[in-house]
């Protein structure tokens, strides 16, 4: 008979946990923007590229970011067609490797300015060109989680927690009229903790997969759409 107080307040302490796992799996917000300076669309055939800035700017953009936006534009409502960028890149040899890349949507201009580059560009049929930067970053975190095992078993007790902040820019550049079509950016900030009565609970707030999916929803919208805003 005194066993089961004990299991009574384990059992109040596990619906605990659960309940906070329900409420804390989706503490994450978000915020997309888009700010557009000419109407776009796509043809039938044409297509966009979707490509990383360039090492020379410091931090580089996750290659799993970016993939994960290549595959998310191309599926869905309002798909958008997409040239693999290591086609595009072979294509352009030898202006989009590493070394010889453009740092930035800005200095576009120049490139298209040399003999053939833009002649490459319409054979691979490529319309826009997607410029992503930003990175997930780990703002803050605190708590203490410990875990040891003795002769009648083990756990793990305490409560560790941290906050990340996925922050990403997307400029649009319109290859065919050589202009810049606009930009979209995503930013979701999500806290996540493993809280740990014997057991340890991870809750985790995806905030990259997130601004994946906010990030190429925007991007069909923008490509498709011919509304000229901010």
């Amino acid at each position: 008979m005194g066993i089961e107080p004990a299991v009574g307040r384990l059992l109040l302490r596990c619906l605990w946990a659960a309940i906070s796992a329900a409420l804390v799996t989706g503490c994450m917000t978000s915020r997309v923007e888009e700010s557009k300076n000419a109407a776009t669309g796509l043809a039938p055939g044409e297509s966009v590229v979707i490509l990383a800035t360039s090492y020379h700017r410091g931090k580089a953009t996750e290659e799993d970011f970016v993939s994960c936006v290549n595959d998310a534009v191309q599926s869905g409502d309002g798909k958008v067609r997409v040239t693999p960028q290591q086609q595009f890149i072979d294509a352009l040899f030898p202006w989009f490797e590493p070394r010889t890349a453009p740092q930035s949507a800005d200095a576009l201009p120049e490139l298209l300015a040399r003999p053939g580059v833009a002649e490459r560009i319409e054979a691979q049929g490529v319309r826009y060109l997607v410029w992503l930067d930003g990175t997930t970053e780990k703002t803050s975190g605190g708590g203490s989680l410990s875990c040891a095992v003795g002769p009648g078993g083990g756990g793990c007790f305490g409560l560790t927690w941290w906050e990340d902040d996925a922050s990403y820019d997307a400029a649009v550049w319109d290859l065919r009229r050589q202009s810049n079509a606009g930009s979209v950016s995503a930013d979701v900030h999500g806290t996540s903790m493993i809280p740990a009565l014997i057991i340890p609970v991870p809750l985790i707030a995806r905030t990259q997969s997130a601004a994946c999916r906010d990030m190429a929803q925007q991007l069909r919208q923008f490509i498709h759409g011919p509304e000229v805003g901010s």
